[in-house]
């Protein structure tokens, strides 16, 4: 029997308010005079009544809300009533929560084939038709995961409510393993098979493999050698092993004259050279390795440090692609070694203009219509707000950015921090290996279709032919208890061998992963629990179903490890046991339908050579009007995107929780968001951990060189601004690539990788982790049904991570008394190509900004000297917007105003509103104290600087031009007005 509870507000609904104010910004939601919200919850098992009121009353605050058990709810008055629910098999998190609880409370347990599904209905008053009911609707959709159902008044009364829908997964076909003739496939049909995928008996495919025909032929000549031909799960196997998500092969493939490819030469030869030198002085620990990098805390504690991307499923769901996102990346730390504490989450997204209403498909046939960029953007911070909160771990650091190139696939970046102790009983914690005779165990959620072919998807171009199933929704609550569980208890009862998380790839890729740290394993797939019965073997080894990891556990040791789970509602079970076979082997039901040499599935892939050729564009510099008085300019400057506040998102991201905050993403009386964040990983300890991110994609126009280079330097620079020291910082780098297949944009990627190589010895910082995402593109439609190709701008993350000595003596950017002296530390020259402030002009430019490291490192070391003498009362470091945007930011963040001049600029810049907005690196603005003048002064003798001006009591931003006529006086509510503009109705 189908049983349903309905809960409503007794009182003004503030859910239902922010919901009318949201849908009377699009088109017909004028119309709106009310709205009344109802969730409903459909459970799918027999109670007796007295047990459904039990549940009704654990589902309600009975002072704020009522309940009705099998009976409709509706207010009295309304014209329109839409029902928003979930498709069958899409993750539903909440009604995960109230099946447990409901188990918990009435001491039952749902068979598989019973569930709770929850969906909401929004009672709509307000003279509004039907289509327009529809697209007002659809406005709150995503199509590919969501169900929905509108009725008008008179509709809803005659058939007694909405229809009971249980949106059950059934699954009726007969369950296969097929073997797929590869034996007699010439050149075309390997290479449709390695496009499009394994195909169905009705002639449709499975789904994208991303092997191209060099891959499929090195494929084809094993199994001639073996004398068969594969099954489908050993070619989908493959696939998710050699999927350039997973292999990232266009980095370590040769290219042109670099045979061991750009990572093995540049970035892990960069590390090891730094290593090397450091010697004895070494902090890094473990890098390119595992799940996540690790640094030393001290002599007790590791910190890991992993930043990802989930672009692709963000795309096409951003909610559900950027939960996973960060969900996922909280299991690297998790993963890494024995098993590390996640302790703050990081975030950057690159978005189109949310403003923007261009409509694009992608289909011919106008019918699969991608999400605009504003639903985009409010899912993915959503996703995020979700996964990190839901899941109690900080989310201090992050950064908007926004170019229309992201419009076609947006670019999420997520990132976990993880704690460890450095010894785990006697050994080593960043030391794992799985040994022969351990059982494979896979402890968290089951698995189901979603996630079905998220590596190869995300390998390639987003198309027509995506596979809605590459969309997975994560589950923090089922995270964080699992997550509890094996750092909190199993890890140091010494319970398992080894430890990492099913990603991209789910089974297929952790167990064979695992399996070469002792040369073999063998699976049997039926063991694996399932959310609904029905899938393919194929299916539920490549699933990436969410909150799963696997672990080897020692036989003597299972009873204990089981008994730990089930006391903390977490599953785990076997699945099969490692070997030293050298064989990867998976069984369904005691027959054999997968068995490859784990040689050949680790690597087999042959290498494949790249060219590159590279033909710069010229960039005219643009005509700008000298203007005498820029008042009106740095207030759009401080309002532009790129720069303008993005409160909205620090304030509903938690980072407070576990009280670990020292300099946090709002700051001061004006709360400007900073630039790097700082926290204290262990309570009591004095030590703490700066991150920041830096991110030029502009500058790739210009030179993909100048713009790895400048990224570097940034994040460098943005830890030494709170105080942090150049010898204790590490780097992470992302690179998200478009079109990796042409040879134009290769040219642009190993120009940018040289770029790593160079100033990572310069600097002497070593990159400890790093992702790429090659292939940003997306190819479909517009509204007129013309083929179009939008790719992003070649872009590079760089992360930041330094170890601070003392959380006591960091330096915040906000000034901080009347009477304090403002310093510039570093040179202004006329560097604004790429920058935001031709970018107001629509215009790139060619003077890209560049980096003088030997220059760099004197004015980081010298300021780092300073803080720690305690001279400085506030940095600030210099980046987008230049030293205007900085002054003002300075300025807003303390709520003081300040008045400088230009006249002793060191550098070479000449016109007024150039030396303010270049975005030239290296660069400062201090304030110091009065009395600590002379010394501050004393330690710059062997840096460019110049004492520009003081911080006022009067509440302005006032700026001289070199023969001092003032050329912004700017009233400082003004400026945090614009400042705060853009984004303040989201």
């Amino acid at each position: 029997m189908v049983n349903q509870i309905q809960v409503t507000s007794k009182i003004a609904n503030s859910r239902a308010k922010i919901l009318a104010e949201q849908l009377r910004q699009f088109a017909f939601g004028k119309e709106i005079k009310r709205l009344y919200l109802v969730d409903v919850y459909t459970i799918d098992k027999r109670f007796k009544r007295e047990e459904l009121e039990k549940i009704g009353l654990m589902l309600t605050n009975p002072v704020t809300e009522n309940f009705a058990v099998n009976k409709e709810i509706s207010p009295p008055k309304f014209s329109w009533v839409v029902e928003i629910g979930f498709l069958p098999g899409v993750t539903d998190n909440v009604a995960t929560t109230v099946k447990e609880e409901i188990e918990d409370l009435l001491k039952v347990k749902f068979s598989l084939s019973e569930g709770v599904y929850t969906s909401q209905r929004i009672f709509i008053e307000g003279k509004l038709k039907f289509k327009e009911v529809k697209a007002l609707a659809g406005n709150l959709i995503n199509p590919l995961i969501q169900r929905l159902e509108i009725k008008n008044y008179s509709q809803f009364k005659k058939d007694g409510g909405m229809t009971k829908i249980v949106p059950k997964v059934r699954l009726s076909k007969e369950i296969r393993v097929d073997e797929v003739d590869i034996l007699g496939a010439d050149d075309n049909l390997l290479t449709k098979i390695g496009r499009e995928g394994i195909a169905n008996p009705d002639g449709s495919s499975r789904g994208p493999l991303a092997l191209d025909l060099t891959y499929m032929r090195a494929i084809k000549k094993y199994f001639q050698k073996e004398g068969r031909n594969p099954t489908d799960i050993e070619i989908e196997s493959i696939a998710q092993t050699w999927s350039e998500h997973c292999k990232h092969t266009i980095f370590n493939d040769p290219i042109d004259e670099i045979k061991r490819g750009l990572f093995k030469t540049y970035i892990k030869g960069a590390t090891e050279k730094i290593r090397k030198k450091k010697g004895r002085k070494d902090f890094c620990v473990s890098v390119f390795t595992d799940n996540s990098g690790a640094i030393a805390l001290d002599e007790n504690w590791l910190v890991t440090a992993k930043v990802e991307t989930h672009n692709s499923p963000s795309a096409l769901d951003p909610f559900g692609g950027a939960i996973t996102g960060i969900v996922g990346v909280n299991r690297d730390a998790i993963g890494f070694g024995l098993g590390a504490k996640p302790i703050c989450n990081l975030y950057g997204f690159c978005f189109a203009s949310p403003w923007r209403e261009e409509e694009i498909y992608r289909d011919e046939k106008l019918t699969q219509k991608m999400l605009s960029p504003r639903r985009i953007m409010e899912g993915v911070i959503r996703g995020v707000n979700v996964g990190g909160n839901c899941s109690g771990i900080p989310t201090p650091q992050g950064f908007l950015y926004f170019d229309e190139s992201y419009r076609g696939k947006p670019l999420v970046f997520v990132g976990t921090l993880g704690l460890i102790p450095r010894r785990v009983g006697n050994k080593p914690s960043f030391l794992k290996r799985a040994r022969p005779g351990d059982y494979i165990v896979m402890v968290g959620g089951r698995v189901g279709i979603d996630g079905i072919h998220g590596a190869t998807f995300s390998s390639e171009a987003l198309n027509v032919g995506s596979p809605v199933g590459a969309v997975q929704i994560g589950d923090p609550i089922t995270q964080k208890k699992l997550s509890d569980a094996i750092v909190k208890e199993a890890r140091d009862l010494d319970l398992y061998h080894s430890i990492t998380d099913n990603g991209a790839g789910g089974l297929s890729c952790s167990v064979a992963e695992m399996a070469k740290e002792c040369g073999g394993f063998e699976v049997e797939l039926e063991k694996v629990p399932l959310k609904y019965p029905g899938l393919d073997p194929w299916q539920i080894w490549i699933s990436e179903s969410q909150e799963r990891m696997t672990l080897a556990v020692p036989p003597p040791k299972w009873e204990k490890f089981l008994n730990l789970m089930t006391r903390r509602g977490v599953e785990a079970t076997i699945i099969g046991k490692f070997t030293n076979s050298g064989k990867a082997i998976v069984k369904y039901k005691g027959k054999k339908i997968m068995d490859l040499e784990m040689n050949f599935l680790h690597d087999g892939l042959p290498p494949r050579p790249m060219k590159t050729s590279y033909s710069p564009k010229f960039y005219p510099e643009p005509i700008i009007p000298r203007l005498k008085n820029l008042n009106k300019t740095l207030l759009k400057m401080l309002s532009w995107q790129n720069i303008a506040s993005f409160e909205f998102v620090s304030q509903q991201y938690d980072h407070e929780v576990r009280g670990g905050s020292v300099i946090k993403p709002l700051i001061g009386r004006g709360r400007i968001n900073s630039e790097t964040t700082v926290i204290c990983p262990v309570l009591g300890l004095k030590r703490g951990i700066a991150v920041s991110q830096a991110l030029y994609p502009r500058y790739g126009l210009i030179s993909p060189y100048w713009m790895a280079a400048c990224a570097i330097d940034t994040a460098i620079r943005n830890i030494i601004a709170v105080g942090g020291a150049l010898e204790k910082i590490a780097l992470l780098d992302n690179f998200c690539w478009c079109s990796s297949n042409e040879p134009e944009r290769l040219a642009q990627l190993k120009q940018a990788v040289k770029a790593c190589w160079d100033f990572a010895l310069a600097y002497e910082t070593p990159f400890i982790s790093g992702k790429d995402s090659m292939f940003n593109d997306f190819k479909g439609y517009d509204k007129k049904g013309r083929p179009i190709k939008i790719s992003v701008l070649p872009t590079l993350l760089i992360t930041s991570l330094g170890i601070v000595e003392n959380i006591f003596k960091l330096v915040s950017p906000e000034v901080k008394f009347p009477g304090d002296l403002i310093y510039i530390l570093g040179e202004t020259f006329e560097q604004l190509g790429g920058t935001e402030y031709f970018a107001l002009f629509g215009s790139v430019g060619s003077n890209v900004p560049t980096v003088n490291a030997e220059k760099n490192k004197k004015i980081y070391r010298t300021l780092t000297k300073a803080i720690k003498k305690g001279l400085v009362a506030s940095c600030i470091s210099l980046n987008r917007g230049g030293l205007g945007v900085a002054l003002a930011k300075m300025a807003m963040g303390g709520k003081l105003g300040v008045e400088i001049s230009l006249k002793n600029l060191p550098g070479g810049s000449t016109r007024e509103d150039f030396a303010l907005f270049s975005e030239s690196q290296g660069r400062f603005l201090v304030t110091v104290a009065p009395q600590n003048k002379n010394e501050f002064e004393k330690t710059l003798r062997r840096i460019p600087w110049a004492k520009i001006g003081r911080v006022i009591s009067q509440k302005k931003i006032i700026v001289e031009s070199k023969d001092k006529k003032e050329i912004i006086n700017l009233d400082l509510e003004k400026a945090l007005k614009a400042y705060k503009s853009n984004f303040k109705n989201f």
